[in-house]
């Protein structure tokens, strides 16, 4: 199991902070891995995990000063800031696991195994793990999980971002190659378009099948 802490206090904050950062850097714990997923509930593509290891100096808050939770931001707030997030963090990686394994192995588990692949892809590694929500078993690294994680702590924002962002890219070359669903627009999400588009042409190759409506088909 792996050696965490919860932090159960749900606080919704306007911008995250580096509380948590700065609190585990002044122990000397510098390589923290901020780790987020996106495209959980969506019915079609991939399930996506950002990961971020932010340089350990307090004006990294400052510098990603316009960092939030994904879901917060604007699509064109995210494509300005991920870039930064890349450029400007020690280190940072993606992972990811496919609507095939999703439906072999339920969309649980593959999230858990999309962060597993985004933190063994880092470049550097990590000392010290902070989530939103989740802990990672059989990683046996010190886990601080919390909720509302990519609200609180600025470096599972930047996971988030990043995340987000591969993710939106991917399901626009997705729209490329099964043009009559409209994955550009709604991500893979569960519109009322994308339904009718299911029903009038049956699902395509990245659809979930172990979701509805395809599994009611």
């Amino acid at each position: 199991m792996p050696n965490g802490d919860f932090m159960e206090t749900r606080l919704d904050p306007a911008w995250p902070s580096l509380e948590f950062e700065t609190e585990l850097w002044g122990k000397g714990v510098l390589r923290l891995a901020g780790i987020d997923e996106v495209g959980r509930g969506a019915v079609a593509g991939p399930v996506y995990a950002g990961a971020v290891i932010l340089p350990a100096r307090k004006s990294i808050l400052t510098e990603l000063s316009g960092v939030r939770d994904s879901k917060q931001m604007t699509p064109e707030e995210r494509e300005e800031w991920a870039p930064q997030i890349r450029e400007k963090a020690a280190a940072w990686s993606l992972g990811w696991a496919s609507c095939k394994e999703i439906d072999r192995w339920g969309i649980v588990p593959c999230t858990y195994l999309a962060a597993r692949r985004a933190l063994k892809s880092l470049p550097t590694p990590a000392e010290h793990l902070l989530l939103d929500f989740i802990t990672l078993d059989n990683v046996e690294l010190p886990q601080t999980a919390m909720i509302g994680g990519d609200a609180r702590c600025l470096s599972i924002a930047a996971a988030s971002v990043i995340a987000k962002v591969a993710r939106d890219a991917e399901l626009c070359k997705l729209d490329k190659r099964f043009p009559f669903y409209g994955f550009a627009s709604h991500k893979g999400y569960a519109t009322e378009d994308h339904i009718q588009a299911i029903g009038k042409f049956g699902p395509c190759p990245q659809h979930r099948l172990s979701f509805a409506p395809m599994r009611l088909q």
